[in-house]
């Protein structure tokens, strides 16, 4: 296995786990809150789309496809405390939009060359490029890990 390889894989188990969740919900149900405080899911898709779009073109200046205008605006933190329906997307055009935007991850990914890999981002969460990919797959388990609690509340069974 190379560095590549790795990456792709963490980027898999995170698209694996996260789809594998919203699968089977609604977009009523991607609105509830685990908690008043904490966002929900239609949000925190929103954010993961718009996080990935940032850090690909941070790692490869102009490899992620654009996003949707006002995009990025709608899933930042100042909206995650709405409860509109119509402040976001459907599921199915954030659906659309993530592998869009993973599609592109995955190409990206195959064109950087090794020494990339350790050039300088400039985030402390990701200082690298290197680490910008391996973030890519760990960013959506994070947020899949607060869904499980959601879909529990639902009354769905666990899936893993």
């Amino acid at each position: 296995m190379n560095i590549r390889d790795a990456f792709r894989q963490s980027m898999d188990m995170g698209q694996m786990v996260s789809m594998a969740y919203l699968e089977d919900l609604t977009d009523e149900e991607m609105m509830h809150r685990p908690a008043p405080e904490s966002n929900h899911i239609k949000w925190q898709v929103g954010h993961l789309i718009a996080s990935e779009n940032n850090l690909l073109n941070t790692a490869v200046p102009g490899a992620a496809p654009a996003l949707p205008e006002g995009f990025a605006e709608r899933y930042a933190k100042e909206t995650a405390k709405s409860d509109d329906p119509g402040a976001f997307d459907t599921k199915a055009d954030l659906l659309s939009l993530y592998r869009e935007q993973r599609d592109a991850s995955l190409a990206a990914l195959e064109k950087v060359s090794d020494a990339e890999f350790d050039r300088e981002t400039g985030f402390d969460y990701a200082p690298t490029v290197g680490a910008i990919f391996s973030l890519l797959g760990g960013h959506w388990l994070m947020h899949a890990g607060q869904w499980a609690v959601i879909r529990r509340q639902l009354g769905r069974l666990p899936l893993f």
